[in-house]
């Protein structure tokens, strides 16, 4: 059997993060397994820097990852390449955050960085009142979120190992003004997170892209693009579906994504990746 390549975005694709704490489904876990005995390589490929892939993502067992929404990519333990923030341009982002009352978090490998009032805000989105409702600690203490103990706090935020920035929306400030006030610096997109609000954002390293960063990595592996398939659920996944030969949205996908897409499958909480991995013989 011809070895194939299978590229997973992680939010709303490979896991679901539809209740409070994120999971993936049985049939994913099986299907990425498989597809690895087979002889296939399956790799993240997502927006999340490294220090979110948390370790009930590693434990699946993947060949390596591409990061940071194509800002690095690696191959077991070996770093293929790792394209980084200039200090010029986070000191601009931190600069005019503060100034002008952004929540927000900074993305390095090493961790992840959050603004001073970042968690209070999304213990309230995520849970609700956990001062004053007995039902917002009860859920917390149920159904645990794994991003926001992951954030660190209290640290100086002009930093030098940055990936990528992320920010919630901020009333009166459109996604259209960040746009413009960095777009000589960064790439920047919507947020692919629903509940950080419709003009939040995420400012990457110019020229990065999850496209190409699988095309870096399979010329790398000598892999022809006839044998990729990528699955994807957000429109920051729009790049890698149309470049791999095999561009499959999930049911949960955006209506956007799945116009473009070779295909659609089952939502992935109904096995959907599963389904498609077994379709096309890669299980």
């Amino acid at each position: 059997m011809e070895r194939k390549i299978i590229f997973f975005d992680v939010d709303g694709t490979l896991v679901d993060v539809r209740p409070a704490r994120e999971y993936i489904p049985e049939s994913t876990i099986k299907a990425v397994q498989e597809a690895r005995k087979n002889g296939h390589l399956c790799f993240l490929c997502t927006g999340r820097s490294k220090a979110e892939i948390y370790s009930h993502i590693l434990e699946v067992g993947f060949d390596g990852m591409i990061g940071a929404g194509g800002g690095f990519v690696e191959i077991g333990n070996e770093m293929l390449y790792h394209k980084q923030v200039s200090r010029e341009a986070i000191n601009h982002v931190v600069d005019y955050f503060e100034k002008h009352g952004f929540d927000y978090y900074i993305e390095s490998n090493g961790g992840l960085y959050a603004s001073s009032q970042l968690v209070k805000r999304l213990e309230m989105i995520m849970y609700g009142d956990l001062e004053n409702d007995p039902a917002a600690r009860q859920k917390k203490q149920e159904e645990p979120s794994h991003f926001i103990p992951s954030l660190i706090e209290g640290c100086d935020l002009h930093r030098d190992d940055v990936n990528k920035i992320c920010f919630l929306e901020k009333e009166g400030i459109l996604f259209d003004t960040i746009k413009k006030e960095f777009e000589n610096e960064f790439q920047v997109i919507h947020c692919t997170v629903p509940i950080f609000g419709d003009n939040s954002g995420e400012l990457s390293v110019p020229g990065v892209n999850k496209a190409s960063a699988i095309h870096e990595l399979i010329t790398h592996l000598g892999i022809p693009q006839e044998n990729t398939y990528a699955y994807g659920d957000g429109l920051n996944d729009a790049d890698m579906l149309e470049y791999c030969q095999y561009g499959i949205a999930v049911g949960n996908a955006k209506d956007e994504l799945k116009a473009i897409a070779d295909e659609v499958t089952d939502d992935i909480a109904k096995d959907g990746i599963y389904h498609s991995m077994k379709k096309h013989g890669l299980i």
